[in-house]
């Protein structure tokens, strides 16, 4: 008999479709002290790796270059019973290319505010120079689907 956590697990594929959903992602890095240094933003990706974009003079940036570890977590759901998430767990690489910059920027703004990526490129190349981006190189996914568990605890 599967185990609980069996039941709940989603596929690589479910994975991929709910991250591909429009979500806000909790990224953690270390802070110097040790400890956990957690924000909500808004992701895009680059390639097919999850990827954000935040001011190069950020906490997030000024931890990832000391300790690249990143745990990162999307979630839904208001009832137990809908209960979804994905918990990315791996290395966050600093981004410098400028275009890469961009490609985050732009994949950001049209999956989060639904703009015309063609639309928003003024905006986002003139945020580009302030910016660095940051991939999310997974090394290991948890998962979870309450709702697979059809109501039955």
């Amino acid at each position: 008999m599967p185990s609980r956590r069996d039941l709940i697990k989603m596929t690589p594929d479910e994975v991929d479709a709910f991250l591909h959903e429009t979500h806000t992602m909790n990224v953690a890095t270390i802070g110097r002290d040790g400890t956990p240094h957690l924000v909500a933003m808004w992701y895009g990706f680059l390639g097919d790796a999850p990827a954000f974009w935040t001011f190069g003079k950020s906490q997030k940036i000024k931890n990832l270059e000391r300790d690249p570890r990143i745990t990162c977590l999307v979630e839904a759901g208001d009832e137990y019973a809908q209960l979804r998430g994905v918990e990315l767990v791996g290395r966050g690489t600093v981004i410098t290319d400028t275009d890469d910059i961009i490609a985050i920027g732009l994949s950001t703004s049209q999956r989060h505010t639904g703009a015309d990526p063609e639309a928003s490129r003024p905006f986002v190349e003139a945020q580009a120079g302030k910016r660095l981006g940051v991939r999310i190189d997974v090394e290991k996914v948890v998962s979870w689907d309450h709702r697979k568990l059809e109501g039955r605890y």
